[in-house]
């Protein structure tokens, strides 16, 4: 059994994950963008903002994506905020694997909506391998900051997919994540609910 925070054990002791897309980004070119991007003008006030709205929140800890897009974001949250920032691989975006077009990834990903999960990217993962890694990752970060609030920033893709597979929604309704935009997820030993879409 963990230690015991105010009479409670860290296992009940929630987390409150704040889960956010990357700002704006622009990409070197226009076709599927597994790599890379860097922020915009545009992202980098998205991001300034995000920072805005967490700065009443005691955040301790910033964690994003290896891509640059996630990275940036971090980081210029961190700076506004005082904190750190720790990248993770599995916060990444889905991976377009061996395809050429966005209209073939944008069928793959139009089964996984529909609940056909099993269907792979040629060449990289399913819907379900990529929302267990995302579970893991959210798992660990939970697990190093019981009773705190955590920032993590990845991928419009994953965090549509992630967060409804893992949650209660508690009477949010699942829907696209503008860029900065932010899903609040409790984790406990209850399990996960989310708190704000």
């Amino acid at each position: 059994m963990g230690s015991s925070l105010n009479g409670m054990s860290d296992l009940q002791c929630a987390s409150r994950i704040i889960l956010a897309r990357h700002g704006e980004a622009e990409y070197e070119q226009p076709e599927l963008a597994d790599e890379g991007g860097s922020l915009t003008t545009l992202g980098r006030q998205q991001a300034a903002g995000l920072a805005g709205r967490l700065a009443d929140r005691k955040v301790s800890h910033v964690y994003t994506s290896t891509l640059a897009r996630a990275v940036q974001t971090g980081e210029i949250v961190a700076a506004a905020l005082g904190i750190s920032v720790t990248t993770r691989r599995a916060l990444v975006e889905y991976g377009e694997g061996e395809l050429t077009d966005d209209d073939a990834f944008t069928e793959i990903y139009r089964r996984w909506t529909d609940g056909d999960l099993d269907v792979r990217v040629p060449g990289a993962e399913t819907g379900a391998e990529g929302i267990e890694r995302f579970r893991s990752a959210l798992s660990e970060i939970a697990d190093q900051h019981r009773g705190e609030d955590v920032l993590v920033i990845s991928h419009g893709g994953l965090l549509r997919m992630g967060v409804p597979a893992l949650v209660r929604l508690d009477g949010h309704e699942a829907r696209r994540i503008g860029n900065c935009e932010f899903v609040e997820v409790d984790i406990d030993g209850d399990g996960w609910v989310c708190r704000a879409w």
